[in-house]
């Protein structure tokens, strides 16, 4: 059986018609089809279910996993997300960035595709800390900077959809990057401004001038000291 052209595609835009004209609860898959001219079972060839049209399946956390695995060896973390991230961006939001908003009015609006949305991001974060892992990242590391990457995509591409003037989502991700990546001039490293001089105040000094924690100190304290030789059994002091 040959598949029809561009099958995903039309199955996509009649899905979006659809839920912009009457809502995506009212929508349903054989109206879909129907308005794309195919199958319910073309339908489900690419989609586990009309869920999946808005979220894009499992394609954006496979396309980030394999982004990552396939980076140049050398190439650190943080440039590693940037060019995950900056390919989605020009990738997947090329498009006019009123159906972006459409789109993530419907997921914030019900209660199923936000819940949706929260899983698509799990399973967005666990694709890009097995494939950090593969590179040779720690397994607290790979964590971090996937956790990272999904942050800085939903913050950007809120900050995107809000903006008055629209731009590149590309850009607006390299400025939540940058944020989080380049100290701002006049920052200073908090602990620039301790005396490396002054004594560790978990430290102190005994009576002799060695150095002691409170530990020390506290067993010393609590130490008895130990009684005169004339007052123990036997102890009468030596001629």
């Amino acid at each position: 059986m040959r598949w029809a052209p561009d099958a995903r595609g039309r199955l996509e835009r009649a899905a979006f018609e659809l839920f912009t004209e009457q809502g995506y609860s009212a929508t349903t898959v054989p109206q879909i089809t129907a308005r794309a001219g195919l199958t319910t079972r073309t339908f489900f060839r690419y989609f586990a279910d009309k869920r999946e049209v808005i979220f894009g399946g499992d394609e954006i956390p496979e396309t980030a996993a394999h982004l990552i695995r396939t980076a140049p060896p050398e190439m650190e973390p943080p440039a590693v997300l940037r060019l995950v991230l900056d390919h989605v961006a020009t990738t997947r939001f090329q498009g006019p960035r009123e159906q972006t908003a459409a789109w993530r009015h419907m997921v914030n609006t019900d209660d199923s595709l936000r819940d949706r949305d929260a899983r698509k991001r799990d399973d967005l974060v666990r694709a890009g800390r097995a494939a950090f892992i593969e590179r040779g990242e720690s397994p607290l590391s790979a964590t971090l900077f996937a956790e990272v990457g999904a942050l800085v995509f939903h913050v950007a591409l809120d900050a995107w959809l809000a903006e008055a003037q629209p731009r590149p989502l590309r850009d607006v991700v390299s400025d939540i990057l940058a944020l989080l990546l380049v100290r701002r001039p006049g920052d200073t490293d908090p602990r620039a401004s301790e005396d490396p001089q002054a004594p560790d105040p978990a430290t102190t000094r005994d009576d002799t001038g060695h150095t002691v924690t409170p530990s020390c100190q506290d067993h010393r304290r609590e130490r008895p000291n130990p009684a005169p030789i004339s007052a123990q059994p036997g102890g009468e002091r030596p001629g």
